[in-house]
């Protein structure tokens, strides 16, 4: 790799130094890959929020007279949505819902088309949400909820359910939805309910929170790696890992092999059993090592014995030196680590991310998913938290 000093002149740096080039360009990349990633998937979360903030300071403005529905509408009553292939669910055993609330999902989850336990269907058609209620026209009948009348609302986590409690009817009933327009109704019908109760604001000032929160997690450009900051680790396969491993291992053997038996020299059991045993009455005379061995030194009464130094505290616990103070000791949680964090710790493939705050995965890689349900999912699970 050639270089252009001051002076014009161009030069290349020596063999010894070409490894730290090699890494410098690797980590840039992998860096950047990392950035852009993140990068993406922050701006289709923001684009998202965005969208459903405009939808909702828009709603209402998109409604219809309800022109072409086989549905007899109020006078004054608008539709906001319609969707035909819809099922009516009803619950096999007596359960008691939430209050309706006023809280926005944008579709975090991902939903599969599934009928959950206790849940049977009976009928299907076309659903329609109007700014009074909730129409299904299914093929055996009509089936309405009346926003006024609500006493409870839930939507099912994992499936495209939405269970609905009314005043006037006993059995709790709802709708299955095709798993793809599932986020999309339930936000229309959150929408609708709070135009229908007059708290449409409160959508949008969760929607707005939502929005400040996202800015904050936004990555940031990572900083560039230079030669200079290349460790001799970078030469060894599997750099900091595998060295460590090494140097457990080398401590590790030696300590085994002191602690089991010596090893039985051939021809001692022979010399043993050759040796004769000293009579009754004979003196032991010692040996010219025993004899030459000096006499142990009594030790003065109150001193204090000198026991084995006792071994330094790791301010780090276990964690690599760097300038930030981060260790695995305790502390407080990192949410928005140095840009150069990863200059000193093995960072995972996604890590600018993540939106929680900084842990170490089992395989040692850090990664922002803490806090999260699926906290170092791809890493072999949480090993531990990195405080400052």
């Amino acid at each position: 790799m050639a270089k252009t000093d001051s002076t014009g002149s161009t030069w290349r740096p020596s063999t010894a130094s070409t490894w730290r080039y090699r890494w410098a360009h690797r980590q840039n990349e992998r860096r950047q890959r990392t950035y852009r990633d993140a990068e993406r998937a922050w701006r289709r979360r923001d684009d998202e929020l965005r969208r459903l903030r405009a939808a909702a300071a828009d709603f209402g403005r998109q409604a219809t007279a309800g022109a072409g529905l086989p549905l007899e509408l109020a006078p004054g009553e608008r539709v906001f949505w319609a969707l035909p292939a819809v099922q009516l669910v009803e619950l096999r055993h007596t359960a008691v819902l939430p209050a309706p609330d006023l809280c926005v999902d944008p579709g975090r989850s991902a939903l599969h088309h599934r009928r959950p336990d206790g849940v049977k269907v009976t009928d299907a058609g076309l659903a329609v949400l109007t700014d009074r209620r909730l129409v299904l026209l299914g093929g055996r009948g009509r089936r309405d909820w009346a926003y006024g009348r609500m006493t409870g609302l839930a939507h099912d986590p994992a499936a495209p359910v939405t269970l609905i409690q009314v005043l006037d009817r006993r059995r709790t009933s709802g709708l299955l939805l095709p798993a793809d327009a599932a986020a999309e109704f339930r936000f229309t019908l959150t929408l609708a309910f709070a135009e229908a109760i007059e708290q449409r604001g409160a959508v949008l000032a969760q929607l707005d929170e939502l929005i400040a929160e996202h800015d904050q997690t936004r990555p940031f450009r990572p900083a560039i790696a230079t030669p200079a900051q290349a460790r001799i680790t970078s030469l060894v396969p599997g750099g900091r890992r595998t060295v460590a491993v090494a140097a457990a291992a080398a401590l590790l053997v030696p300590a085994a092999l002191f602690e089991s038996d010596p090893p039985v020299r051939p021809g001692s059991d022979v010399a043993a059993a050759a040796t004769a045993a000293p009579t009754p009455g004979s003196a032991v005379l010692p040996t010219a090592r025993a004899a030459s061995t000096p006499a142990s030194k009594p030790r003065r009464q109150g001193a204090p014995s000198a026991g084995p130094p006792a071994a330094k505290r790791d301010p780090l616990c276990g964690a690599p030196a760097n300038p930030f103070g981060y260790d695995y000791c305790g502390g407080s949680r990192i949410r928005r680590p140095d840009v150069r964090v990863c200059d000193y710790f093995d960072c995972g493939q996604d890590f600018w991310a993540g939106t929680g705050y900084l842990v170490q995965c089992r395989d040692g890689a850090l990664t922002l998913t803490g806090g999260r349900a699926d906290v170092c999912a791809a890493h072999d699970g949480l090993r531990r938290t990195v405080w400052t």
